[in-house]
């Protein structure tokens, strides 16, 4: 059995891999630390502004991606009132409200100057769509808290507040 800290790299045989192509991509320029700087394109800060615009694009539907599973979640915890169940559309009824009030913060990095960043008119059509997208999340869990019964939806729910009307006939026995 060989020595594993013991490696013989003189013993391999180069001269079959010398005549191989180099790799898809591969460059033999190495570049020179000494090479001055190249001062950046309007190219690259085009495509650096592309890029922000779509990862601001996609936080703006990350809560709408997250739907799937939370639903999955809720269909799992069942239609009873459980504390299971309870932590489930509590977690689902609060935290659209805290994205939404954290909105400004998550969209920083990918505003054009960081300073205006908490105007409206800075990225609207991404804050418009990650605020809908928190509504489409909050109404999936009112939903479910209708499906549970704890919205009053029907007539009995509120019976405790009409008053009880007289009888339209009387007896004289």
């Amino acid at each position: 059995m060989a020595n594993c800290s013991n490696l013989e790299y003189t013993s391999i045989d180069h001269s079959k891999w010398r005549n191989l192509p180099p790799p898809p991509g591969f460059s033999s320029f190495a570049p020179s630390s000494r090479a001055p700087a190249k001062a950046p394109t309007v190219a690259t800060s085009s495509s650096y502004a592309s890029l922000k615009d779509k990862r601001a694009w996609d936080l703006a539907i990350s809560p709408a991606k997250s739907l799937p599973m939370q639903a999955f979640m809720l269909y799992m915890s069942g239609g009873g009132v459980q504390i299971f169940s309870m932590g489930i559309v509590f977690m689902l009824l609060l935290s659209p409200f805290k994205n939404i009030a954290g909105m400004n913060a998550a969209f920083t990095p990918f505003a054009p100057t960081p300073a205006s960043v908490k105007s409206l008119k800075v990225l609207p059509l991404q804050k418009i769509a990650y605020i809908a997208c928190n509504l489409l999340t909050l109404a999936v869990g009112l939903w479910k808290c209708r499906s549970m019964g704890l919205i009053p939806t029907g007539t009995g729910d509120w019976l405790a507040f009409e008053s009880r009307a007289m009888a339209p006939e009387l007896s004289l026995l």
